[in-house]
């Protein structure tokens, strides 16, 4: 093979290019693989991973730098690394939840009557997710970390009234749309204005 050889450029152009570019190649990454690599299944998972993962970043080669299979093991060695990353946290998260009991009935039931009584918060949150950022901002800063509109408006450099105006129009905004989502207006911004 010649070492101006680009098989990644052509594989766009050329529709059997790249099977001719798994066939030049799959040799020298499975045994690439198999050394690093017990597991047959996972080999073969890997060698795949690696031809994608050459594919996706074709781009990137530059034979100037060298070989194309020198290329393929860089893709190969981050294809691994990724697995074992994927694998100790998969390890981790079992660990974690090893030996410890298994959610009973009631603790379920209590789980359940969690996420009910938080479902009002994550409709208020949306509601407010769908506000512009000065207006959301506002309306946190006021709702949520208990400013006042005037020490409001000076965090965000606005004139208090405009701040004023403003935090009226986007409770307007947030109770019109929780009532677009089956929510009850009057419980939705239980805010206090302060001046």
């Amino acid at each position: 093979m010649r070492a101006d050889y680009d098989p990644l450029d052509r594989i766009g152009r050329e529709p059997d290019a790249l099977e001719a570019f798994y066939r030049d190649h799959v040799e020298a990454v499975q045994r690439f693989v198999a050394r690093r690599v017990s597991d047959p299944h996972l080999a073969a998972d890997l060698t795949a991973d690696v031809f994608l993962a050459a594919v996706d970043g074709a781009a990137t080669y530059d034979s100037r730098r060298g070989p194309v299979v020198a290329w393929l093991y860089g893709v190969g060695r981050n294809a691994i690394a990724a697995e074992a990353r994927r694998r100790t946290r998969e390890l981790l998260a079992v660990r974690r939840i090893e030996g410890r009991r298994l959610l009973d009935g009631a603790a379920l039931a209590r789980i359940e009557e969690r996420l009910d009584a938080e479902r009002e918060s994550r409709r208020l949150h949306r509601a407010i997710a769908a506000l512009p950022e000065e207006d959301r901002a506002l309306l946190e800063l006021v709702s949520l970390d208990g400013l006042s509109i005037a020490d409001a408006a000076r965090v965000l450099g606005v004139k208090p009234a405009t701040a004023r105006v403003r935090l009226h129009r986007s409770r307007a905004r947030v109770t019109a749309r929780l009532h677009e989502m089956g929510e009850t207006p009057d419980r939705a911004l239980p805010v206090e204005v302060r001046q």
